[in-house]
């Protein structure tokens, strides 16, 4: 990701942003955050977004808000970023792990109802590498037993299901603005995104110590508020999203078309009815170690997303009797490898990589 690239056009209106923001000296919340989170909630198709500190403590907070706690399960997916499972066992919950579809590597939705107990309270499923869930079928299988769907929305700004944006489509959504993401900030920041009202003013007292007012603390709160200047970076970016999502689905329209019916070479695959924004592109082979050594032998670089699943992480915890009961997850962990993809790279860059991908994978079918 080359955001020096992506930042460069617009860095003076960003900086613009930030001095008036100095001259205010209104660096927590207010009216920059205000402005940033009315604009995202219109973008998402919901009532209310609410700013906070970081995509985790979002998860975190629309838990919380949900009063799930100790006792409760929840059922989400180990192919992720931890973040994902850290919010469930902050609350004290458990994390149950439904296997993935080898496909979309997104949640099989025809493993969840199994899952659930008289102790399930919420899913969280994720749209992973900017690809929905389907969730139709889910949300389904959420009200048939009265659960909470909680949308984690890290790596899908703007995506659209049936339609719909991300965001729109359960009780709540979470999203991240680590750098990074399709739309990042200048540092960390979350919000949380919901179109219940009374969610929305739960959610804004518990990010701010569980204050309804300066000083009065009503209940356990937490210190998640959202930098102001992050607020402002934001507002600006926002504008500029669907541009740059558009170049990523031209990028990931030309990977496809280039590597297609490459020997060996799993391409990503989409659900019907949906739209990705392609914040990774992954694909999958058995000697990816293999490929990305070779394609960084070629000037390509590349990433791992995920290596290890969250279920075999030491501090994730699983409520899974068996944590040898995900296949498919421990497949897709061995497997998956991340090509460069970022809004700002070159028809240049792009042909360079396809070529190294078919060069590597020439030569280590040759040894």
């Amino acid at each position: 990701m080359d955001l020096a690239a992506l930042h460069a056009p617009i860095q003076q209106e960003i900086e613009h942003r930030i001095s008036r923001l100095v001259s205010s000296s209104s660096f927590v919340l207010g009216p920059a955050v205000e402005a940033f989170e009315a604009g995202f909630a219109e973008y998402c198709q919901a009532r209310y977004a609410v700013g906070c500190n970081s995509g985790t403590s979002a998860i975190h907070l629309a838990l919380a808000a949900l009063d799930i706690g100790p006792g409760d399960e929840v059922i989400t997916v180990s192919h992720t970023f931890v973040g994902t499972v850290w919010g469930i066992l902050y609350c004290g919950a458990t994390p149950v792990y439904a296997d993935i579809d080898p496909r979309t590597m997104n949640m099989d939705i025809s493993r969840v109802e199994a899952l659930i107990t008289d102790r399930t309270r919420a899913i969280i499923p994720v749209h992973l590498y900017g690809q929905p869930v389907n969730m139709a079928p889910l949300l389904s299988i959420a009200a048939k037993h009265g659960l909470y769907v909680i949308e984690d929305a890290a790596q899908a700004h703007g995506a659209r299901y049936q339609e719909r944006r991300v965001g729109s489509l359960g009780h709540i959504a979470c999203f991240s603005f680590y750098p990074g993401k399709n739309l990042g900030a200048w540092g960390e920041a979350g919000a949380v995104v919901t179109s219940d009202p009374q969610l929305a003013g739960r959610l804004r007292r518990l990010r701010d110590h569980g204050q309804p007012k300066r000083y009065c603390h009503d209940e356990r709160g937490y210190n998640y508020r959202m930098d102001a200047i992050q607020g402002a970076v934001l507002a600006v970016k926002l504008r500029y999203l669907d541009g740059w999502n558009a170049r990523r689905a031209e990028l990931a329209r030309v990977y496809r078309e280039a590597l297609a019916g490459v020997p060996g070479l799993q391409l990503p695959e989409y659900c019907a009815g949906t739209e990705s924004v392609h914040h990774l592109y992954v694909i999958r082979h058995e000697r990816r170690d293999d490929l990305g050594a070779a394609l960084a032998t070629r000037g390509v670089s590349t990433g791992l997303h995920y290596p290890q699943p969250v279920h075999r992480q030491a501090g994730a915890g699983t409520g899974n009797d068996c944590i040898d009961d995900l296949p498919e997850t421990d497949a897709a962990a061995a497997s998956c490898l991340s090509l460069p993809m970022f809004p700002t790279m070159t028809d240049r860059q792009l042909r360079q990589v396809t070529e190294a991908v078919v060069a590597s994978l020439d030569a280590l079918q040759r040894v």
